[in-house]
């Protein structure tokens, strides 16, 4: 508690609450210059054992972090956990980090080219966390076509479809949707159902993610998708990941009213799903 309290004070609004219950953190951090040209979303989970037994979970979130910057990056922040086993260590994280930026910064290298999905992002870059991976910028309807084509399982059955309670704020709603599903042709079939839905349809943003156990290979086919709310379907995601829920697939639309929510659309867009996973 004195380490995150500490981090609050010192990062001010580049530190972002995902998730108190859960333990989940966000802090963007960049080059230190007046307009930063490399910047970087650390996404932490502190598990019970940490800092004690066990290290915090991570994941580096930058469009421009691929292939041997992002291993020699992550070689670093772990060789920092060996050097200071049982220590709080997300200070040293976030600085160690912020050196390499400037020594990109500094550096012969040519700036990222980051292409700007979010609606909110343009006017506030405060809260730009990027995922490693580029958004799908495609109908979320075509694109669990490839897995579907890839199964041969042959599932037509429409599940039954669940809708939470809205949560509604300075004029944005959100609403989340939630379907047993255990094949990817199932998942196929409940989007195609909930667009058929004109208000749903219509709404500027439909995050979804799912999950599905296989048990003959005991494994897991996860995927999400942002529908132009950078971010958020990862984050849906890994909300599903942490609670351990499985075969199931969640839905949440956005009808964004006008006004700039800042960080809170991606609490109210977590607390939706929460709701309806409990329920």
């Amino acid at each position: 508690i004195d380490e995150i309290e500490a981090l609050s004070s010192i990062y001010g609004e580049d530190w972002c609450v995902v998730d108190e219950d859960e333990k989940i953190y966000c802090i963007k951090i960049n080059d230190c210059l007046d307009q930063p040209k490399w910047t970087l979303c650390l996404q932490v989970i502190l598990p019970p054992g940490y800092p004690a037994a066990e290290p915090p979970i991570y994941q580096l979130n930058a469009p421009w972090l691929r292939g041997q910057d992002y291993v020699e990056l992550a070689n670093s922040l772990e060789e920092i956990y060996v050097q200071n086993l049982g220590e709080s260590i997300l200070y040293l994280w976030v600085e160690k980090i912020r050196e390499v930026l400037i020594e990109k910064a500094q550096s012969s290298d040519p700036e990222p080219d980051i292409k700007k999905t979010s609606e909110e992002v343009d006017e506030d870059d405060g809260d730009d966390f990027l995922l490693d991976y580029q958004p799908i910028q495609e109908d979320p309807i075509k694109i669990v076509n490839y897995i579907t084509s890839e199964s041969q399982e042959v599932d037509e059955e429409l599940p039954s479809i669940h809708h939470g309670n809205p949560i509604t704020d300075r004029r944005s709603t959100f609403q989340a949707h939630l379907a047993p599903v255990v094949t990817p042709r199932q998942v196929k079939r409940v989007l195609e159902k909930l667009y058929e839905n004109k208000k749903i349809a219509s709404a500027t943003h439909n995050i979804y993610a799912y999950r599905i156990y296989c048990e003959d290979k005991q494994t897991f086919l996860q995927d999400c998708e942002d529908d132009g709310e950078t971010a958020a379907g990862g984050r849906l995601l890994h909300l599903m990941q942490i609670l351990n829920v499985h075969n199931v697939l969640v839905v949440v639309s956005r009808w964004y009213g006008g006004i700039l929510l800042g960080p809170d659309r991606f609490k109210h867009i977590n607390n939706c799903a929460r709701n309806i996973l409990v329920e």
